[in-house]
């Protein structure tokens, strides 16, 4: 007998590491290049061309719909390592377009604070939260030159390395998406924004895949604790693993997750057809994951017309009180990972049809390894959270910083600028079909919405989070003389014909 074939293999990782010369059409020469500072003077400036920028593009606060932005510039500098593939500085590529288009006037912008570890307790294990806490930087992977090297929670390894500043950078990730959350609960917003969050391959006591603490979790509990049933939808390339295991075993939050399944060579290997939560019917959670299997090469029409019909279906049937929608946008054609054939476009569609179905809801980041293509697609996703997706031009605006970056000079590159070659199409008609088909037959097994109670209410951290939050909007006070005087000026306000 080979006992080693019985042994516990680690995930293969997301990435080969450390190849600095990876053959690789979609790694280009600006991808280490740093983004320098502004100062003082500059600021003042550019705010002054955002401010003509969204009067120019007539963006306006949506009626009736309250949009709010969720972000801290602070998670912008932290660095994953030279070769790794996550690069935190997308987010100031996406900061720069959103602004630029003057977007920030439509919207209730929040710089948001660090989660507090008794907020990261709420899901996370005390055991990993100290481990990750106290562990000392590594500028080497430990799997770098010996693959066997232990990896304590799956940390300090290629995929999820020990890089300065870590626990603070996580923190501030999960502030994001809790800040976002508290927004929706409290009624200040309907549709909130938190590009910074979406790490859902994170466990309760396991980092994985580039991601340390699963804010998504913890914002979804935030808003069980208000709502009845939530909705979370995943259309990064990757799996939503994590997610989908935090909410294994109840039928309040039905998860839906559209991915590349290859087990055998892709990350993480689950999210099958057939995985659709606990076997045993007694489980409340059976049949509320939901996962939508895909090949590489999928198009615009294809992805759009798989996602109304399955999330039409999922909202008629499980009727959810608010929406959790990760945007991975590793997903686009292009990413350094991903392998589909999407468009910034057709990316868009997903964000689109949540929102018309009305319901409160939360936008996550997550996944994207092309910085350029991670940018236009939030920033238009932020355009449509909005109602300003028609208003802004196809053009990024000349004042934009670090256009550069971006290549080409439109919001809506075509396939064959984002990539050298199309990727072929593995997904036919008839396999697309026979998913919806699956779905379909899933969802009859699943109770109408009304059967479904409450019985459980995640603990309520309201005194720790009051006491937090008035000191700092005490703080906030102290520096928002500037920003009356804009409010004042009536920019970015709806004005009546």
């Amino acid at each position: 007998m080979d006992v080693a074939a019985y042994r516990w293999k680690p995930p293969k990782t997301n990435y080969l590491p450390h190849n600095v010369d990876a053959d690789d059409p979609i790694i280009d020469e600006l991808e280490n290049i740093p983004l320098t500072r502004a100062d003082d003077r500059e600021n003042a400036i550019f705010f002054n061309k955002m401010k003509f920028a969204a009067q120019e593009y007539g963006i306006v606060r949506p009626k009736g719909l309250t949009v709010s932005y969720h972000a801290t510039s602070d998670m912008e500098k932290h660095h994953f390592g030279q070769t790794h593939p996550m690069k935190p500085w997308r987010l100031t590529l996406t900061k720069s377009l959103v602004t630029s288009y003057g977007m920030p006037f439509a919207m209730d912008n929040y710089h948001t604070r660090p989660a507090t570890y008794q907020e990261l307790n709420s899901f996370h294990s005390k055991d990993y939260l100290d481990y990750l806490a106290t562990a000392a930087p590594e500028d080497q992977p430990r799997d770098a030159d010996q693959a066997e090297r232990e990896t304590p929670f799956n940390l300090g390894g290629s995929d999820c390395p020990l890089f300065h500043g870590l626990y603070d950078y996580c923190s501030m990730s999960a502030g994001t998406s809790l800040d976002a959350a508290r927004k929706i609960c409290n009624k200040q917003s309907d549709i909130a924004i938190a590009w910074g969050g979406g790490l859902h391959h994170a466990k309760k006591s396991e980092a994985s895949g580039f991601c340390y603490i699963n804010d998504i979790v913890l914002a979804v509990l935030e808003l069980l604790r208000l709502y009845p049933r939530v909705l979370y939808i995943d259309i990064d390339v990757h799996h939503g693993d994590g997610v989908e295991e935090a909410f294994h075993s109840t039928d309040r939050v039905m998860t839906v997750s559209f991915h590349k399944y290859a087990p055998e060579t892709f990350f993480p290997g689950t999210g099958g057809l057939d995985d659709n939560g606990p076997k045993s019917e007694r489980n409340p959670g059976a049949h509320h994951a939901i996962n939508v299997p895909l090949h590489d090469g999928i198009t615009d029409e294809q992805y759009e017309s798989l996602f109304k019909n399955i999330i039409g279906a999922v909202n008629e049937r499980f009727r959810p009180s608010a929406i959790a929608l990760q945007c991975g946008a590793d997903s686009l054609a292009g990413d350094r990972l991903g392998r589909f054939n999407l468009r910034v476009q057709g990316h868009g569609a997903c964000v689109r049809y949540c929102k018309s179905l009305g319901l409160p809801m939360i936008l996550f980041g997550g996944g994207g390894y092309t910085p350029r293509n991670v940018a236009r697609a939030w920033a238009h996703e932020t355009s449509i959270a909005i109602g300003a997706d028609k208003n802004i031009p196809e053009i990024i605006p000349e004042h934009t910083p670090w256009r550069e970056h971006f290549i080409h000079d439109t919001l809506f590159p075509s396939l064959e600028q984002s990539m050298q070659e199309v990727r072929h199409n593995r997904n036919t008609e008839k396999r697309l079909r026979d998913i919806v088909t699956h779905v379909h037959e899933q969802l009859r097994f699943v109770s109408i919405a009304p059967s479904v109670q409450s019985t459980i209410i995640p603990p309520n951290l309201g005194p720790i989070r009051e006491e937090v939050e008035n000191r700092l909007r005490e703080e906030q006070e102290e520096r928002n003389e500037g920003l009356r005087r804009v409010r004042e000026e009536g920019i970015g306000q709806a004005m009546e014909l």
